[in-house]
C-alpha cells in the first residue's frame, strides 16, 4: 500500500467534510495505507493558514493553483462553489492529479463535458460527491432489487427537501446568481439521480416544471436582489428499464432537515427509505403469509457492508460524515485500479447532468423531451 499525497481545495461545510474522511479512512479501513495532507487552499493565505492548522495540512496556500501544482499532492479534493469546478478540475487533471470534485460538475452542460473529456485524456481517477449511494441500507437495497425480492420493478418515486431557503428573509447568496446552476435541480436533484443511476439505471424522458417562493432576497449591504435560481422542481421520468417515476426536490421546505425519501414498488412488493432515518428501511413482501404482511423496518448492523467497518454492533447508527469516509475509501480504490469500486465517475456523472439539463429544457419549453 502507498500513501497517497492530499490537496484540499476550498475549506466550507464539504471542505471540512472531505478533510475528516482523509483523516479517518486508514483507522477505520485498515487496508488503505494513511493518506498524507499536504497542501490546503483557499481564498486568502490567512484562512488557508487558519484551515490547514485545524484540519491538519502540512502546508497552505491563498492560491488554488500552488495547490495543484504540488509535486507532492497525488489527488486533489475540490469542494469549492460549484462555478470554479470546472476551470480548477481541468487544471488539476491536466497536472496529472486524481481528483474528487463535490457535484455538480458545472452550471452549464458543455462545461461538464470538458470536464468528462479532460478526465478521459489524463486517464485519472475522477469521482464526483455522490455519498448517498455508500449508505448501507441503499447498498442492501440494491442488493435485494437484484434478486427481485419485490418482483418486477414498474414505479419509484424520489424526494427530496430541506429548508435552508425556506425562510423569505434568508439573505441573498451564491446559490441565487444563475451562475451557480438552475438551483434546486443541479444542487439538489442530482443526489436522488445518483440513488436512480445505481439502482435502477438511466433516465430516458422527462417532463419537469420549476417553482421560485421567493423572487427576490434582501441584500447584506441593503436592498434586494432577484432570486435568479429555482428553490423547487417536480418532474415525472421514464426509464431505461421501462419503469416510471416520479422526482420533487425543494430546498424551501420547512420542517425538512436532510429528507431523501424513496418509495420502489413491484410486482411483489416495495421498498421504502429516507435519508433522515437513513440506517433503516421498510420492506413489504407479498411472499409472507396474508394474516403477517406488513412493512418491517430492516435495521442497518454489521452484516450490511461496510457499516462493521465502523461498528460491531446494530442499533448505534452511522453518520453523514462516515458516508464521507466510505466514499473516501471508494476514491482509493479507483486509484488503485479497482474498477469494481462503488463510485460515480466522470463519465456517469455527466449523464446525471445531462438528465438535470433536459429537465431544465423541458420546464423552458412546456413538456416531454428526451434526455439524449
Amino acid at each position: 500500500m502507498k500513501s497517497i499525497g492530499v490537496g484540499l481545495i476550498g475549506t466550507g461545510f464539504m471542505g471540512k467534510c472531505h478533510a475528516l474522511a482523509w483523516n479517518a479512512v486508514a483507522t477505520v479501513f485498515p487496508d488503505v495505507a494513511r493518506p498524507r495532507l499536504v497542501h490546503l487552499g483557499e481564498a486568502d493565505g490567512e484562512l488557508a493558514h487558519r484551515r490547514a492548522t485545524e484540519l491538519g495540512f502540512a502546508r497552505a496556500s491563498g492560491d488554488w493553483r500552488k495547490v495543484i501544482a504540488d509535486p507532492e499532492v497525488d489527488v486533489v479534493s475540490l469542494t469549492t462553489p460549484n462555478q470554479f469546478h470546472p476551470e480548477m478540475a481541468i487544471a488539476a487533471l491536466e497536472a496529472g492529479k486524481h481528483l474528487w470534485c463535490e457535484k455538480p460538475m458545472a452550471p452549464h452542460f458543455a462545461e461538464a463535458e470538458a470536464m468528462r473529456d479532460a478526465a478521459r485524456k489524463a486517464g485519472k481517477a475522477a469521482v464526483l460527491g455522490y455519498n448517498y449511494i455508500q449508505s448501507p441500507a441503499i447498498r442492501q437495497i440494491g442488493r435485494l432489487l437484484a434478486e427481485k425480492k419485490v418482483g418486477d420493478l414498474n414505479h419509484m418515486r424520489i424526494e427530496m427537501d430541506e429548508d435552508f431557503m425556506a425562510d423569505a428573509e434568508t439573505p441573498f447568496g451564491w446559490k441565487h446568481e444563475a451562475a451557480s446552476g438552475y438551483g434546486a435541480l443541479d444542487d439538489f436533484a442530482v443526489h436522488p439521480l445518483s440513488l436512480i443511476a445505481v439502482l435502477f439505471g438511466r433516465v430516458l424522458r422527462v417532463v419537469c416544471d420549476m417553482a421560485k417562493p421567493y423572487p427576490d432576497r434582501a441584500l447584506a449591504d441593503g436592498g434586494r436582489r432577484p432570486v435568479e435560481t429555482w428553490d423547487i422542481a417536480s418532474a415525472l421520468m421514464k426509464l431505461e428499464n421501462g419503469m416510471s417515476g416520479t422526482l420533487l426536490v425543494n430546498r424551501s421546505a420547512w420542517g425538512r432537515k436532510g429528507r431523501i425519501a424513496l418509495q420502489i414498488f413491484g410486482s411483489k412488493g416495495s421498498i421504502l427509505f429516507d435519508q433522515e432515518r437513513f440506517n433503516e428501511f421498510q420492506l413489504y413482501v407479498t411472499s409472507d403469509e396474508p394474516t403477517e404482511q406488513g412493512y418491517r423496518t430492516v435495521l442497518a448492523g454489521p452484516q450490511h457492508e461496510p457499516y462493521g467497518a465502523f461498528v460491531p454492533a446494530p442499533g448505534h447508527g452511522l453518520g453523514f460524515n462516515d458516508l464521507k469516509v466510505v466514499e473516501c475509501r471508494e476514491l482509493i480504490r479507483r486509484i488503485e485500479g479497482d474498477r469494481q469500486a462503488r463510485t460515480i465517475g466522470f463519465d456517469e456523472g455527466l449523464e446525471i447532468e445531462r438528465t438535470v439539463h433536459a429537465m431544465a429544457r423541458s420546464h423552458e419549453q412546456g413538456g416531454w423531451v428526451n434526455v439524449r
